[in-house]
C-alpha cells in the first residue's frame, strides 16, 4: 500500500489505518482472519483506545496477531486515552496509568503514536507534558499526537508539551464536511461558512499535523451510512457513477474521496467485514479529478458560493 510520514515525524506510514473498536464482535477465528487480511493489503497501522470495548478489544488484537517481538516490528501500533467514568481525564496519573494497561493488553512495550482522545475541560497541560516526558524517556510511547482538539487547544498544549504533535483524529466524511466547507464559504451569510473548529483544517496542514478522519462513511453523530442510504440519492448517484469508471465499489471511491484532500490524511477505517476492507485499501491507488472530487462534494448537497 502506498505510504506517507505522519505528521512531522519520520515514521512511515500506510495511507489508511485500520480501527480496531469493533473487533469484539467477531469470534476468534474471524478476528485473526481479519487481522491477517488487513497485514496481506499492507494495512499495519492499527489504531485503538483503551475505552473500545472496555478494553477488551486491544486484548482481542493482540491474541489475534499472535503478539511477539518479530510481529510487532511489523506493525504499527497507536492508540488513545483520556475518556474514563463518565468523564475526560488527562492527568498525568490516568494517562501514565492508561499506557501500562494499554501496553499490557496490547501484549508490548511501546506504543508508536498515543493520542489525547478528547478534550478535557480541566487540563492541566504541565501535567500532560510531565507524563509525556516520561513515557518518551521510558520508551513506552515513540510519538505523541490528539484527537477531537481544535487549534488553541493544540496550542495550549503545545505551550508546554516539547514533544511533536504529530496527529489529531476528527470526524470527516463525504456528508460531515464542516470544516471544509467553512473555507469554502469565507466571507457568506450561510450555514456553511460557520467556523465551528477554529479553521482546524488549515492549523493542521500548516503545522504538519496529520488528520485522521473517524467514522468516514458515517452522517451525524453515528446516525448511519451514507452509502446505499435512501437519504442521500443523488450523493450515492454520484459516486456509484464515478465507482463505476475506475472499476471499483462505492466504498472504495468513499475513501478515495478523502484522499484526494492535499491535507494527505489517513482515514480510519472500522469495518470488520474483509471485503469492505480490502474495498478500502484499493483507495490507495486511486487519484479523483478535481472535477469528480468537487461533483461529489456537491452532491452531498453541499453548495458552492
Amino acid at each position: 500500500m502506498r505510504t506517507m510520514k505522519l505528521g512531522s515525524s519520520s515514521l512511515e506510514v500506510p495511507v489508511i489505518a485500520v480501527g480496531c473498536m469493533r473487533i469484539n464482535s467477531l469470534d476468534k477465528a474471524g478476528a485473526e482472519h481479519f487481522v491477517q487480511t488487513a497485514l496481506e493489503e499492507g494495512a499495519n497501522f492499527f489504531d485503538h483506545a483503551d475505552i473500545y470495548g472496555g478494553g477488551e478489544c486491544e486484548e482481542i488484537f493482540a491474541d489475534a496477531i499472535h503478539m511477539n517481538d518479530d510481529i510487532r516490528e511489523k506493525i504499527i501500533l497507536q492508540s488513545k486515552c483520556g475518556i474514563r467514568n463518565g468523564m475526560f481525564d488527562f492527568s498525568k496519573e490516568h494517562i501514565l496509568d492508561s499506557v501500562d494497561r494499554i501496553l499490557a493488553r496490547l501484549k508490548t512495550d511501546y506504543l508508536d503514536t498515543l493520542l489525547l482522545h478528547r478534550p478535557d475541560a480541566l487540563v492541566e497541560p504541565e501535567e500532560v507534558a510531565e507524563a509525556f516526558d516520561i513515557l518518551e524517556s521510558s520508551g513506552k510511547v515513540r510519538h505523541f499526537g490528539v484527537s477531537n482538539q481544535n487549534p488553541m487547544q493544540i496550542e495550549l498544549l503545545k505551550k508546554y508539551v516539547k514533544q511533536p504533535l504529530i496527529a489529531n483524529q476528527l470526524q470527516l466524511s463525504i456528508t460531515n464536511t464542516t470544516m471544509i466547507s467553512s473555507g469554502i464559504n469565507v466571507n457568506m451569510e450561510n450555514e456553511a461558512a460557520v467556523n465551528r473548529d477554529g479553521s482546524i483544517l488549515d492549523y493542521c496542514r500548516l503545522h504538519d499535523i496529520t488528520i485522521q478522519p473517524w467514522s468516514p462513511f458515517q452522517y451525524g453523530f453515528f446516525e448511519g451510512v451514507f452509502l446505499g442510504s435512501d437519504k442521500f440519492p443523488e450523493l450515492n448517484q454520484a459516486i456509484d457513477q464515478i465507482a463505476e469508471r475506475y472499476s471499483v465499489s462505492n466504498t472504495t471511491m468513499a475513501i478515495a474521496w478523502l484522499l484526494r484532500h492535499p491535507a494527505q490524511m489517513q482515514p480510519v477505517i472500522g469495518t470488520m467485514n474483509l471485503e469492505r476492507l480490502k474495498d478500502c485499501c484499493k483507495a490507495a491507488d486511486i487519484r479523483l479529478t478535481r472535477e469528480e472530487w468537487y461533483e461529489i462534494y456537491r452532491a452531498a448537497g453541499n453548495v458552492l458560493p
